[in-house]
């Protein structure tokens, strides 16, 4: 099984470890519940070096990306920022989702850790007509600190100029990458550096207030904020309009061709199954899988949690198209209520 650089320090921290996607990750570090609240109210700090890094070479390099990618990568160029998008297949189905960051005209990739393999291959099959070079850096890890203190955490170890970046704007301070990104729905910075740097930001961050987060509180937290994980809510079979991501693919420049495109303006997004978010109104946990039914039609749970903010259980949900409000969903051989809301569910509070 793989391991992060900062394995060693997880232990130390009383971390449990488990194997996700063939790494060994820490799960919690005591309570998933407490790390939740730790992130949405102060400042956590998680470890997600388990990511795949991909580094975009050659004068092509942009338009290589404006082809593989669905969002359209000229908004970002040479403007030190981050851009969220897929790949999508010929047919608009979704490979990957990932974050393309810019920085001093290098493109870096980073993506779910699950599907590396296949992603590579992707990336390699088409390089060759754009006459690009597409690395996997393995000497480099991430790490997310998060939470509404992350910028004071960021500015002490950072600096100013890392801790006043705006949403999606990256810097490089001393050879490390900060952006201003995250997958919490809260004020959040990612480090992208070289393996060599990432105990002493990892110390620092943790001197500084940040308490080490599980991927257990990761996941609730980005389910509470309504983002995708991919393998659960979307998939080769699944195009974006059926998931909540249209805006990610960028069709405002007409001549611009990516793959996928013309099966994406094909589509006719009322004929698709909507995602949306659930609230479970009886006692219960929603978990994926379980079978949806409403007055227009039926659905499914794709993922599901007890929301340690809204202290009821949650969930994404695929369903058929509907202006209902309401539903029900099987548990146990029980048909239970729920409410048809928005995926954001933080706005609920």
């Amino acid at each position: 099984m793989k391991k992060t650089f900062l394995y060693e320090d997880h232990l130390s921290h009383g971390a449990k470890m488990v194997d996700f996607s063939g790494w060994s990750m820490p799960i919690n570090y005591g309570s998933q519940i407490d790390e939740h609240h730790q992130v949405r109210n102060d400042v956590g700090i998680f470890d997600v070096s388990h990511m795949s890094i991909f580094k975009i070479s050659g004068q092509n390099a942009e338009s290589y990306l404006r082809y593989i990618f669905s969002n359209d990568v000229k908004k970002i160029s040479s403007k030190n920022k981050a851009l969220y998008g897929l790949l999508l297949n010929e047919n608009a189905g979704i490979i990957d989702d990932l974050i393309v960051y810019c920085l001093k005209g290098d493109f870096l990739i980073v993506s779910n850790c699950a599907t590396k393999e296949k992603n590579e291959a992707w990336y390699q099959k088409h390089a060759s007509e754009f006459d690009v070079s597409v690395d996997y850096i393995d000497n480099q890890g991430i790490l997310a600190v998060q939470g509404p203190n992350s910028i004071k955490v960021i500015e002490k170890i950072f600096g100013g100029e890392a801790s006043s970046l705006n949403t999606n704007e990256c810097v490089k301070v001393d050879g490390v990458m900060i952006a201003k990104t995250g997958y919490t729905g809260e004020e959040g910075f990612e480090v992208i550096c070289e393996n060599k740097y990432l105990r002493k930001i990892w110390n620092s961050s943790i001197e500084s207030g940040a308490k080490p987060i599980g991927l257990a509180a990761r996941d609730t937290l980005r389910l509470e904020a309504g983002f995708c994980l991919y393998g659960s809510d979307m998939d080769e079979s699944v195009n974006p309009h059926a998931c909540g991501l249209t805006w990610t693919v960028d069709i405002n420049d007409q001549d611009r061709e990516f793959i996928g495109k013309q099966a994406f303006l094909n589509i006719n997004e009322k004929d698709e199954q909507k995602m949306i978010g659930i609230l479970l109104k009886d006692k219960g946990i929603l978990r994926s899988g379980y079978e949806i039914t409403h007055i227009d039609g039926k659905g499914t749970v794709l993922s599901g949690t007890f929301s340690p903010t809204l202290k009821k259980s949650i969930g994404l949900a695929r369903v058929d198209q509907t202006n209902e409000q309401s539903g029900l969903v099987k548990i146990r051989n029980k048909e239970l209520e729920i409410e048809f809301v928005s995926p954001r569910f933080l706005k609920k509070i």
